[in-house]
This record gives structure tokens, C-alpha cells and sequence, in this order.
């Protein structure tokens, strides 16, 4: 089939970059490049997802937006059982 097609610049450059790699003409690497993006691939289809919930026993008026502070104060926490454990 023959027909007229208007690639952006951008597309063309590849297009040629690829041309030249392949050492095969543009309706070549058009076709192929056309082959590529439009086969069916089955490992390009994500897998299912499952999440699990936890309840991480947050009361109600807990701030979630400053969980880098609930990180260094469980650290202070854990640092201090060690330093107990020790003496």
C-alpha cells in the first residue's frame, strides 16, 4: 500500500538515526519501527497488583504529614533500649 505520511521532525531524525543503524531504507525502518509499536505484547501488560492493609494504630489526631519526626523519635527510641541493653 502506498500512501503520504507527514512525520514530525523529531520522529524523522529518528527514523534515520534507525535507517542508518539497520543499514535498510526508510520504508524499511518505517515498517519496522510501525511493527514494534504496534505488536501486541503480552510482558508489556502489568501484573495484578494485591495490597494488604495494616493498621498501624495511629490515633485519631496523629499527624501523618510528619512522619520524618515519628522516624527519628522510634530511632531516639531504639537507640536508647540498645544503650540500656549494654550497660
Amino acid at each position: 500500500m502506498q500512501t503520504t505520511l507527514t512525520i514530525d521532525d523529531d520522529l524523522a531524525a529518528l527514523l534515520e538515526e534507525e535507517q542508518r543503524r539497520l543499514g535498510v531504507s526508510l520504508k524499511d525502518a518505517v515498517n519496522a519501527a510501525l511493527r514494534r509499536g504496534l505488536k501486541k505484547d503480552e510482558s508489556a501488560v502489568a501484573p495484578k497488583v494485591v495490597t494488604r492493609p495494616h493498621d498501624f494504630g495511629f490515633v485519631p489526631d496523629f499527624d501523618s504529614t510528619n512522619f520524618n519526626h515519628l522516624a527519628t523519635e522510634m530511632e531516639d527510641a531504639e537507640l536508647l533500649e540498645r544503650m540500656r541493653r549494654n550497660s
